[in-house]
């Protein structure tokens, strides 16, 4: 819900802006500021006559990174969107003139809805949980099949080499990060376990999966999706600041991660969901399911601008939308090409290439939490909760080499039939999943047995924000925006 202006604006001045170049917007308005911990300050804005819209700035002060906070990326995105199929909200304006409050900033359309923070979709019945994650998973791969060119998003991101790319990046981070020492015991963080030869895995792009590209999110999962009030359906995705033209995998692997993390240690590691073991979860897909589903939708051609509406408030029937269609879909009215810039690779290597994904997308959340330890090194975070992310890094890193293990195990020749799970084999496993909890066999966790969540079971009106000081107590809210943690980071 949003409340309290913690990090104030000059609202005259943004009136007079709003006054002269956005004649949607009545003034004055009255402002609210939405959530806490986002890497973007995020404002509610009513106007004179009721209508709510949201506001992205960029953060006060210096930013340490020339990269993230790119509140202009996102907006260029979700305008190029709003003809496609895609639900994004509606882009009113951007302001890149730092004078007005600050920072650019951009408003767009409020959307009323549903975010659910847990990814299990707690409260709902059965049929209802198995259609959201349909309609998830469909969104997705209409995302996918995005050709960049037709929303004059070409020059978005690079066209090839985004794993090889992302492998030397994250190599970099983490030895930046590893040598980060402790201001009161001058002990280093320490690189991951396995780092160099998880690096050695990564950066082998004979391992690496085909090279191709399309738009992506770069954080697509559940709570990074508004979806409608009543109707499972999604109508809006949310915190775009990561997409960038890339490897579709790394969208379907983070939407994944919960079924692969449910079977660590919740004592050890952080993001845990018990509530994606097998069988746990009445109504949840399982991974085999997903894929089905999103290669079914992806290998369509994608509708054509021209008969989409962009508006995100837009029926189910608009935007060919089944909501319950696993692993069967609705075909789109449409014979329009496909936009895939690479061919789909063959079921086995598909398999084999999901199960490299997977690992490489586990590697990046260990990097991310040692990047939280460095941080915690330098008492830039101190919480509780960056102590116990910070912690988790190495749990991560052991699973990340477990996942390593089996796609290596599962590339060879001679094991490529039987080292592979089959999608028969467990109600909730796919390729590269262990079959016992990490720590089973004496690896990086011990079984912590079914954790209970973390979260609550109360829902509450929220709009775009996080809520109103619950925090970690909802499982459900409503309205429009997608949450960043307390420390920064994008788990």
């Amino acid at each position: 819900m949003a409340g309290r202006v913690r990090q104030p604006i000059d609202t005259g001045a943004l009136e007079r802006w709003i006054a002269k170049h956005v004649p949607q917007i009545e003034v004055p308005v009255d402002v609210k500021q939405f959530g806490y911990g986002q890497s973007n300050p995020t404002y509610q804005l009513t106007a004179a006559d009721g209508q709510r819209f949201v506001l992205r700035k960029k953060p006060p002060g210096r930013l340490v990174s020339n990269t993230a906070h790119k509140v202009e990326r996102e907006y260029r995105i979700i305008h190029a969107l709003a003809g496609t199929d895609v639900p994004v909200p509606r882009a009113y304006c951007l302001c890149e003139d730092p004078s007005v409050i600050g920072t650019p900033f951009y408003i767009m359309e409020f959307l009323d809805g549903r975010i659910f923070e847990d990814p299990v979709i707690p409260n709902v019945l059965p049929d209802h949980r198995r259609a959201i994650w349909a309609d998830a998973v469909r969104t997705l791969a209409k995302l996918h099949r995005i050709d960049p060119r037709s929303v004059g998003l070409e020059n978005f991101g690079k066209p090839k080499g985004f794993y090889s790319r992302q492998v030397a990046t994250w190599r970099a981070v983490c030895d930046a990060q590893a040598a980060v020492r402790d201001v009161d015991t001058d002990e280093p963080v320490g690189q991951l376990p396995h780092f160099a030869e998880l690096m050695a895995f990564f950066a082998d792009e004979r391992q690496q999966p085909a090279d191709r590209a399309t738009l992506i999110h770069g954080d697509f999962k559940i709570d990074n999706l508004v979806f409608h009030k009543t109707e499972p359906r999604v109508i809006g995705i949310l915190d775009w600041e990561m997409s960038t033209i890339g490897h579709p995998y790394s969208d379907i692997s983070n939407l994944l991660t919960p079924y692969f993390t449910a079977r660590l240690d919740p004592r050890r590691s952080v993001n845990v969901h018990p509530g994606f073991l097998p069988r746990a979860t009445r109504g949840l897909p399982t991974p085999d399911e997903i894929t089905t589903l999103y290669f079914t939708v992806v290998e369509r051609p994608s509708p054509s601008s021209s008969s989409s509406s962009s508006s995100s408030s837009s029926t189910s029937t608009s935007r060919g939308t089944n909501p319950s269609s696993f692993p069967r879909d609705q075909p789109d009215d449409d014979d329009d090409d496909d936009y895939l810039q690479e061919p789909l690779t063959a079921p086995h290597d598909r398999r084999r290439e999901l199960q490299w994904a997977m690992a490489f997308n586990i590697f990046r959340l260990a990097a991310i939490c040692q990047g939280i330890a460095a941080r915690q090194a330098g008492r830039q975070a101190s919480s509780e909760h960056a102590r116990r992310h910070a912690d988790a890094r190495g749990p991560l890193a052991e699973f990340a080499w477990v996942l390593v293990r089996s796609a290596r195990a599962s590339s060879s020749p001679s094991s490529s039939s039987s080292s592979a799970p089959s999608a028969a084999s467990s109600s909730s496993r796919s390729a590269g999943e262990p079959e016992r909890r990490v720590g089973d066999e004496g690896g990086d966790a011990a079984d912590g047995g079914r954790a209970e969540s973390a979260l609550g079971a109360s829902g509450s009106e929220s709009g775009y924000g996080a809520g109103s000081g619950s925090g970690l107590g909802e499982e459900q809210r409503q309205g429009g925006w997608g949450r960043g943690r307390g420390d920064g980071s994008k788990l």
